[in-house]
Parts: structure tokens; sequence; C-alpha cells
């Protein structure tokens, strides 16, 4: 296996016995910035599932971090997925906690036990995305792109070698999505993070240009051109 963060092989994606994808073969390399584009329901979903073990692969050859995915159980998913960063659309942050609770919460569900350990962690991944000032604040006191924010840094806390980004900036304007591009773009390029980005926003990314995979009529499209 080369050193590639995101390998797939000949691979077909199934929704139950429905092919969503067909032929899918795809190199990611560490460091890489990516975008995937595609009209909904052309399989961009199935193939992020995919890629974070929520969808089972069947047919083909994949491997991501060094996990095969053929070779998945409910039991070693979640190995997979200590290696892997998730950013969503809609935050995800549990309501009833401050930020500093929601970013222990999953910290002790992959693992960590010591205090210490996880309150330097809490701070480092807060100071990576500018907000160390507001681990004692709740959800609802902060913005859409702070809350996006927590998000990328809930994503990092286990020092990921890949984040998947499911449209991170589908809820958030123009000036916020602009930040939360540079942050990302920040992370990929200083932290060596594989960053692979879903968005139906080619304006984010006519501004932010990088390689750019789309889903269409069942197949898998590499290096498309978005004008």
């Amino acid at each position: 296996m080369s050193q590639s963060i995101i390998e797939l092989k000949n691979v077909n994606i199934y929704q139950g016995d429905s092919i969503v994808l067909s032929d899918v073969n795809i190199s990611i390399d560490k460091s890489e910035f990516v975008y995937l584009v595609g009209k909904t329901g052309t399989g961009k979903s199935s193939l992020l599932k995919t890629l974070y073990g929520d969808l089972e692969l069947t047919n083909g050859e994949g491997w991501v971090v060094g996990h095969k995915l053929r070779d998945l159980t409910w039991k070693t998913v979640p190995f997979l997925r200590r290696n892997l960063g998730v950013v969503f659309q809609d935050f995800q942050l549990l309501t009833d906690r401050n930020v500093n609770e929601n970013l222990k919460f999953v910290l002790r569900a992959t693992g960590w036990k010591d205090d210490n350990l996880m309150n330097e962690k809490i701070n480092e991944v807060l100071e990576k995305v500018n907000l160390k000032n507001k681990g004692l604040k709740m959800p609802f006191e902060l913005s859409g792109g702070e809350q996006q924010r927590i998000d990328i840094a809930r994503a990092l806390l286990n020092s990921p070698k890949l984040i998947l980004a499911d449209e991170p900036t589908g809820n958030l304007d123009p000036e916020t999505s602009d930040e939360i591009m540079q942050l990302l773009f920040h992370i990929c390029r200083d932290y060596h993070t594989t960053i692979v980005m879903a968005t139906h926003d080619y304006m984010v990314i006519n501004k932010f240009p990088a390689r750019t995979i789309k889903t269409e009529n069942g197949r898998v499209w590499d290096n498309v051109s978005i004008v």
C-alpha cells in the first residue's frame, strides 16, 4: 500500500440492494484538500458514509487511513473513526453542555480518561480554531461561525489524519464561510491533515480552488473543472 490516506479501487457503492456509484477509483494523499461535489441524490453522502464506515463496502477494495474497509466490523469501526474527524453542516453540538463539556464528551467516548490530559487537549484544539476563551460558553451563546469552529475543533480532538467535512459552510453567510474556509485550508497546510469537503457552493470552490471530485450519473469523476 502507498501512503495514500484514501484509496478506492474498482469500488461499487450500494444503498441496500441498489447500486449508487459504480467502478469508483480514487486516490487521495496526505495534506491534500479535495472538494466533493454533485447534485442531491448522486451518491455524495453514500461515498462519505463509506469512507467513515457507516456504509459497508462489499465490492472492490478500499483503504482509509490504513484501515481496509472490507475488513471493518462493528468492533473495529471505532478504531477507524479515531483517525478521522467529521464536520457537519448543522454543527450537532450538545445543547445542554458548554463547549468544554461538548469536547470532553467526545474524548471520553474515544477512550480518554485523564482529566488533565483532556483539558490540555481541549485548550489545544480551541486555540487552533481561535476560540480559546469560549470554553465555558453554551452553544446558544455562540454565533453560527463560532459553532462551526467548535465543530472543527471537535473533529481535531484525536489529531486525525483525515477530516471529512459535509457542507461545513452550508448554513453560513459569505463572510463567515470565507473564515471557515481559511481555517480549513490552514489546518490542511500547517497540520498536514487531508480534508475532503462535500459542498454545493461553487462560489467557495472558485474562491478557494482545489482538486474537485464529482458524483454524476452513477460514477465518480476526478479533477473536474468548476466554472
